[in-house]
């Protein structure tokens, strides 16, 4: 049997378990930096103060970064097997990718919008039907601005959703992706709150913006590794995610890698063969 078959994912699946701790801190760091700067002057504290700050921004915008909130970004097995993460839906590319998925005897976890999947109920319950993982993507995608929301506004985001795609699937959603991979430091608050895991990627094409699928494909390949986590995107305008994907299934069939999705309801993490 592979020892997927037998592994738990328990120690895959871990919120955020003092985020509070993380924002206090944080706060502490800045009575340092006043501590320093009215004991040395600025020549002491204005470097202080910027390291801290330059610190918590690279946490906030690096998408692996984990000093302010915990981060899955590969799966820790030397087998060839690989985590396909689909984000920014449901779109209209939903069932093509569905059938194409199908095709190859694939699966994945689709990270989904709360408000665009209010709009397709049907098509969120079709992933779930079909086999496939659904994560929590934020309830309105607030791409140019995530990585600034305060507590409340941070918590409406991450809940709303939760209680959107509970109600449509029946199933409360485990796992999370953050908004353009940005994580500021509430984000956890609200993690630990609905017990959610924060997933980030070891493996990306940039497939959400402009691109050739070509390029896309290489650069995904190129970090392909047992246990790499791929970040994949649906319904960008350029129009190439189904394509993107049906590439990437093709080449990782030709190399002999399988998908898995991780269950941390079941403690278990089937392994599914690309065929």
């Amino acid at each position: 049997m592979s020892s997927w078959g037998m592994s738990t994912t328990g120690t895959l699946h871990r919120p955020p378990r003092h985020p509070g701790l993380i924002l206090g801190l944080l706060a502490l760091s800045q009575v340092g930096v006043a501590w320093l700067w009215w004991r040395w002057g600025w020549t002491v504290g204005a470097p202080a103060m910027l390291a801290t700050h330059l610190t918590v921004v690279w946490a906030t915008l690096y998408p692996r970064a984990t000093l302010l909130c915990p981060a899955l970004s590969r799966l820790p097995t030397d087998e060839r097997v690989v985590w396909l993460t689909i984000d920014d839906g449901p779109s209209d590319e939903t069932p093509a990718m569905l059938d194409l998925l199908d095709r190859h005897g694939a699966k994945a976890t689709f990270f989904v919008v709360g408000e665009r999947a209010q709009a397709e109920p049907a098509v969120v319950q079709a992933i779930r039907d079909r086999g496939h993982g659904i994560g929590n993507h934020s309830a309105s995608h607030p791409d140019t601005r995530f990585w600034r929301l305060g507590p409340g506004a941070m918590e409406d985001q991450i809940g709303r959703n939760q209680s959107i795609l509970t109600a449509i699937t029946g199933e409360t959603p485990r796992w999370f992706r953050s908004v353009v991979g940005m994580t500021n430091p509430f984000v956890g608050l609200s993690l630990k709150r609905h017990g959610l895991a924060r997933v980030a990627w070891s493996a990306r094409g940039f497939d959400g913006v402009d691109c050739e699928p070509s390029k896309v494909l290489a650069r995904i390949t190129r970090d392909i590794a047992p246990g790499a986590i791929v970040l994949l995107h649906e319904g960008a305008t350029h129009g190439h995610n189904v394509a993107i994907l049906a590439q990437l299934l093709a080449w990782l069939e030709a190399q002999g890698y399988r998908t898995v999705v991780p269950e941390p309801e079941g403690l278990r993490m089937p392994a599914v063969a690309v065929a």
